[in-house]
This record gives C-alpha cells, structure tokens and sequence, in this order.
C-alpha cells in the first residue's frame, strides 16, 4: 500500500494573510485541495492521511468532501514544527500501515505534484527503502570567506536540489523518527524527514523532479502558480 502525508500544519505567517496559505483560494479553489487532487487522482496512491493545523481540521474534512478527495482516511493535528508535524503523522500510521508500505512525504503547500514525478519516487523508493524527489542546481555556488567576497565554489555537478514529495518504506521512517526524537537529532531549525535520515546515518536515492514543483512562501509565488493555473491547464490539470 501506498500512504501519502501530505503536511499542512503551518500558519503561513510569510504570505501575509488573514488565513493560513494552505487555505487560501486560488480561482475558487483552496490550495491544499490543489495539492490533495494530485494524489487523488494517482492511480498507486491507495490512502491520504493531512497533518493539519490545530482547529481546520473539520474545515479540510469538509473541503475533502466538496471536492470529491475520498482517499483522505485521517486527519491529524500539526505540531510545533515541521518536523514534529511529520513525526505525528508518521506515529499515527502506526498500526494502520505495514513494515513495507510506501509512505510519501508532502508538503501541503507544493500543489502543483507531477504524476510522473509521484510514479517516480514511488518506485525508487520500493527498489532502494526510499526515495527524494531532485533537481540539478543550475547556477554557480560560491562559498563566502568574509562578508564582501569569496575564494572557492561548489561544483555544481556534485550538488542536488532536494525538495518533496519524498518516500519511505514505513519500518524505515517510524524508526528514525523515533530515533531522532529520542536522541535529538536532525529535527531542529529547518530539518525535514531527508535531511534527518542523513543525520542519521541512512543512504538517501535521487527520484526525478520539476521545475513546476514550486513551494508556496511568498505572495510572488502565489502569483507564479496562478500563472501556472492560466498557462499549463490544458496539459495538466485534468
């Protein structure tokens, strides 16, 4: 079985909106539910479980009815990170999913998920126990030595963009989260499920990515995806 997390706990402080920008409407239509359709509609995701921010979770269950998302089977509450957001949607699987179940990691706030790019981390992550959607990093990275200048780079061809969805057998990720939450480790600051596994000593694999996989923070990137609605409908919003 495959299980998608899909994390929407944050408040979206950065949008600048009255609402959390996971529940912001974009021509009539909230973006998390953007987001959701894209598992939905997948043919090899078999359940959506939403980590959702404290008191919208009976919000989303109604919006999941509204707009036909019938493979949502629970809704969880957000913690006080990212990370702790993660961890109570995986803890919550426990007992529901088995040790060899898929499990991908999204963020709610990334609506515009790719089939191919789905199908992809899905099956590097049943070939190899997991898998994190990437990118190749097309500009230069340079390495500041004080303030005003620099003296070395970083190779661009030895360097990935790394963003979700990502996947994970379910024995791997509810080990490690319990791991990581017992000693500590990878899952402060910016942490996420990849940059914790690292951290804790686990081998990660490329799945393939795109461009279009845009997370939404600002208000500009509000605007990219609704240029993306306008411009792109025809080929991928069926």
């Amino acid at each position: 079985m495959n299980i998608a997390i899909i994390i929407a706990g944050g408040s979206g402080s950065r949008m600048g909106q009255d609402i959390p920008k996971q529940f912001i409407n974009v021509y009539d239509k909230p973006v998390l539910i953007y987001t959701l359709e894209g598992f939905q509609k997948h043919p090899q995701i078999d359940a959506i479980e939403v980590v959702c921010l404290e008191g919208w979770q009976e919000v989303l269950w109604a919006y999941a009815k509204q707009f036909g998302i019938d493979k949502l089977k629970w809704v969880v509450p957000g913690g006080r990170s990212g990370q702790e957001s993660i961890r109570n949607g995986v803890f919550h699987l426990e007992g529901k999913a088995a040790a060899d179940d898929i499990i991908i990691v999204h963020d709610g706030i990334r609506p515009l998920v790719d089939e191919t790019v789905l199908t992809d981390v899905i099956l590097k992550a049943q070939q190899y126990g997991n898998a994190v959607t990437s990118m190749p990093y097309n500009e230069q990275i340079f390495v500041a030595d004080d303030e005003i200048s620099t003296v070395s780079f970083i190779p661009r061809e030895t360097i990935r963009r790394v963003s979700t969805p990502q996947a994970y057998r379910f024995d791997l990720l509810d080990s490690k989260y319990h791991e990581a939450f017992e000693k500590e480790i990878g899952i402060y600051g910016s942490s996420y499920a990849n940059t914790m596994m690292v951290e804790l000593g686990v081998r990660l694999y490329f799945a393939a990515g795109s461009d279009k996989n845009i997370k939404l923070t600002t208000k500009d990137d509000l605007e990219l995806f609704k240029a993306y609605l306008k411009s792109d409908k025809d080929n991928w919003l069926k």
